[in-house]
């Protein structure tokens, strides 16, 4: 009957990663703020612990305008996984908190992809915490996310 129920259980897991619906409590153990998983590092874990946001592990090597930002993130191909994005405000501040844990971020100011009208968009100061809205020409620092 043992064999019967672990065989059962790899059916189970087999089945839901099929289906893409794997959850950190399935593969294991919770992931915490500051672990290496998903293709980065975790800066947010919600309230189940099974579903978060990863950053990339490094700044992209140029600051760049709020367009180019949006499309770099967009286009970015990083340890297999393609579904990255530029942060949005909040998570943008949620990044900012778990700088630390995060690691190899400048002093320096962040896009996020919250527009705050045709010609700005939100960033953030890493050096101080201040959000404020710039025209979107430019050229500061970009972290890509993803979520998991």
């Amino acid at each position: 009957m043992m064999k019967l129920f672990a065989k059962m259980g790899i059916v189970r897991l087999v089945l839901f990663a099929a289906l893409g619906m794997v959850t950190v409590s399935e593969v294991g153990s919770a992931v915490q703020i500051g672990d290496d998983y998903g293709g980065g590092v975790v800066f947010f874990v919600d309230e189940t612990g099974q579903h978060g946001l990863v950053a990339a592990k490094a700044d992209f090597p140029e600051g760049m305008t709020w367009s180019d930002a949006y499309r770099a993130c967009d286009d970015l191909v990083s340890d297999t996984y393609s579904d990255w994005f530029l942060p949005n405000k909040k998570q943008l501040n949620q990044l900012y908190i778990n700088r630390t844990a995060v690691g190899g971020f400048s002093d320096y100011i962040y896009w996020s992809s919250t527009e705050n009208s045709d010609r700005n968009a939100w960033n953030q100061n890493f050096n101080n915490g201040c959000q404020k809205s710039y025209v979107k020409s430019f050229w500061w620092a970009v972290r890509a996310v993803r979520a998991f």
